[in-house]
Order: structure tokens, then sequence, then C-alpha cells
């Protein structure tokens, strides 16, 4: 097995960290489990392999502030966030601070998986420029105002409930304007849409 198959799992809570160590050991990936972010820092010299897969709220360095300090350290090694569904300020937080991928719990096996060997797969792309912007730009010009309002909300990591309140319709409506942008934008997932709208972002 390749070293780039080696996935860290941090993660303050044991049954999870051992229950996301056994998925992940089936799936043949090296797993290598951290009870915190510190202890992942301590031993984190020279460059680091694989990826890391991650709690967004932890005890003491948070997954925010674990995303920073990689990246003060000069690792560009990709991340996943796991959160909870009422996390997603936090989630975009980490998309802004440089997360690869985030994942809602409780997710599946294979979307966990998959996310992983996506970021296996780009992790030498990081920091490389993003040809697909133009297409990118391409599908928001297709939204319509109110489609592009209630992007701007779920990119800003708002709820549905907030979205709604803020531009005076129903969170219903909001669900269906959500579809419609995930569908024109032809994202697969939320920090799909939020990754786009930030590569976006990042060029203007």
């Amino acid at each position: 097995m390749a070293s780039n198959d080696l996935v860290h799992v941090v993660d303050d809570d044991v049954e999870v960290r051992k229950s996301l160590g056994f998925l992940l050991a089936t799936a043949d990936f090296a797993v290598r489990l951290y009870e915190s972010a510190s202890a992942f820092l301590a031993t984190a010299t020279g460059n680091l392999d694989g990826c890391i897969v991650t709690d967004v709220r932890m005890p003491g360095i948070d997954g925010i502030e674990f995303l920073r300090q990689l990246r003060s350290r000069g690792h560009s090694i990709p991340v996943i966030v796991m959160t909870g569904h009422a996390d997603v300020a936090l989630a975009v937080q980490a998309m802004k601070e440089g997360a690869a991928d985030f994942i809602e719990k409780p997710f599946d096996d294979v979307i966990l998986i998959d996310a992983i060997r996506s970021a296996l797969g780009n992790r030498n792309q990081v920091h490389a420029a993003h040809p697909q912007s133009a297409e990118i730009r391409a599908r928001l010009s297709t939204l319509s105002e109110r489609e592009k309002q209630v992007l701007d909300g779920l990119v800003s990591g708002l709820p549905n409930k907030t979205i709604a309140y803020d531009l005076g319709i129903s969170p219903r409506t909001v669900e269906i304007h959500r579809a419609n942008v995930m569908s024109k934008m032809n994202a697969s997932s939320l920090s799909h849409l939020v990754r786009m709208a930030l590569i976006v972002e990042s060029q203007a």
C-alpha cells in the first residue's frame, strides 16, 4: 500500500475514532487515530502523507483552528471536516480555511470513503489554478436573482430558516430555490456548491 493511502482520523470521541478506524481499514486505507488536534500536531513533522478526517467540534483546538495551524505550519495535506447538521456555518468557514470537503453527520460510509479518495486524488492540485472557474461563472449566470440570493445565504453558512426570514419568503420556498441552485450549478452536495462559489469568489 502506498503512503498516500494513509488517513489520519482526529476526533475526541473514542467510539467515533474506533468505528472510523475499522471502516477505513476495511476499505484498504492505512489509518492513524488521534484523540485531539494537539496530539496530531505534536507528531506532525516534515511532509505529511495522505489526508486528515477531523470533527469540527472538539475541546481545545477545534476543527477550524486545526486547519489554520496546519496551514500556518506550511502543511497542504487535504482535510475533510465532519460536521453536525446544525453546523453549516462552521462547515462553510472550514471550506474558507482550506478544507478539501465537509460531510454532515450522520453520513453514509460510502460518502466518506468517496470523499477521502477524491481528496487523495486531488491533493497535488490544492494550489493549482482552477480551470473550471469560467464554467462555474457560466452556471452562475443561469441563476435567477432570487436563486443568487439563496446561494449567497448558503455560502454565508445560514440555515434555510434564516435565509427565508431575511428574504421574506417561506422556508419551503428556500428549499425549492436551493434545489434549483444545486441543479443549475450541477452540485453533487452542499460542500461541492460552496467550493464552487468560493473558487469564483477567490478569483474575483
